[in-house]
């Protein structure tokens, strides 16, 4: 559901490591080689690194139609060729966001293949991919908004419906970027949500809404970055508002006291370390009016498009884009020798 967001991603990621020297080249996860045609050891000499212009739209894409889109119709994840070039990289930059990059499936095949990779690892990626399993494991730990997990057919709607308290925040237990969910202020909207979630399988977390600033905070290395506050120009921080440009109001960092800065920070690192997460990821929170900060969901891969939030507080830290890719690979290679 995250394609576009991850080749966004991708692309700027590839162009920054092969400003800095680097012999960097883009494999589409699904569709591989199938519009490479030069040889495969001349790959990494490839122009441009084969980027393309890639934007993200307001609507997420098809993805059963990219896969059936798919010349040699194999019923692999990995499209043509992606594997042959990454057991030659040194290391592969992952830049996929949600199912199948960053639930942990992808990390165990190359952990499996001893190709070293970016980011967390197999386990702290799908336990952080899971929003019940996740807070189950935080919880004692961090506040975090009241939840339960209910698994439905569109026949128990009105049940659930009938039952659960108002307002609630609707979430597929296992998507990204915002995708699939709501906030149900009344009986009505719950019903469309949940009828929406079903698309995206039959167990969604409820959770209770609480009502503050959307705050986010990234990691590099196991500390805590500069905060970030996210204002929404209309609506609050769904798949549109997050990759539309001028969608939102991003300020890092966040304007607020040290003393939340600090709760924030403290909190950010419990469930990083708890998750047994390493290199870098993006927590998120609601900081109530007295300054609690309540955990909603931690991402192991955050988005590095043009829009996204981890470049913008690493360059409050004094690091550029470029700066962060590499750091990011460095990390990433200390985590793959201690693995």
């Amino acid at each position: 559901m995250e394609r576009n967001v991850s080749l966004s991603s991708g692309t700027k990621v590839c162009r920054a490591l092969r400003a800095r020297g680097h012999k960097a080249v883009l494999v589409d996860l699904f569709l591989g080689l199938e519009n490479y045609s030069g040889s495969l050891d001349a790959i990494f000499d490839a122009p441009d690194g084969l980027c393309g212009d890639f934007t993200v739209a307001r609507e997420t894409p098809d993805i059963a139609a990219v896969r059936a889109s798919r010349r040699d119709k194999s019923a692999s994840v990995f499209g043509y060729g992606v594997l042959d070039v990454c057991r030659k990289a040194d290391v592969v930059f992952l830049a996929l966001h949600g199912a199948d990059g960053e639930d942990g499936r992808v990390q165990a095949a190359f952990d499996l293949m001893g190709v070293p990779y970016t980011g967390s690892g197999y386990l702290g990626s799908a336990i952080a991919m899971d929003k019940d399993l996740t807070k189950r494991l935080v919880a004692d730990c961090v506040v975090t908004p009241r939840w339960r997990v209910v698994t439905y057919t569109e026949g128990e709607i009105d049940a659930i419906a009938a039952e659960t308290e108002l307002p609630c925040v609707v979430k597929p237990i296992a998507s990204g970027s915002s995708i699939g969910v709501s906030i149900a202020h009344d009986r009505d909207a719950l019903r469309s949500a949940l009828r929406e979630c079903l698309a995206y399988g039959s167990r969604v977390v409820l959770e209770q809404y609480v009502s503050g600033r959307e705050i986010q905070v990234g990691v590099l290395a196991g500390r805590a970055m500069p905060s970030i506050e996210i204002i929404p120009k209309t609506g609050f921080y769904d798949y549109a508002n997050k990759y539309q440009a001028g969608a939102a109001e991003e300020i890092t960092p966040a304007p607020i006291p040290a003393e939340w800065e600090k709760r924030l920070a403290e909190a950010t690192e419990t469930v990083f370390r708890v998750l047994g997460l390493s290199v870098y990821s993006r927590a998120d929170f609601i900081v109530t009016e007295d300054g609690t900060p309540y955990f909603l969901e931690i991402n192991t891969l955050p988005g590095m498009t043009p829009t996204s939030l981890v470049p913008q507080e690493a360059a409050a830290m004094g690091l550029s884009y470029e700066d962060l890719c590499e750091r990011i690979v460095e990390e990433s290679l200390k985590a793959r020798r201690r693995a």
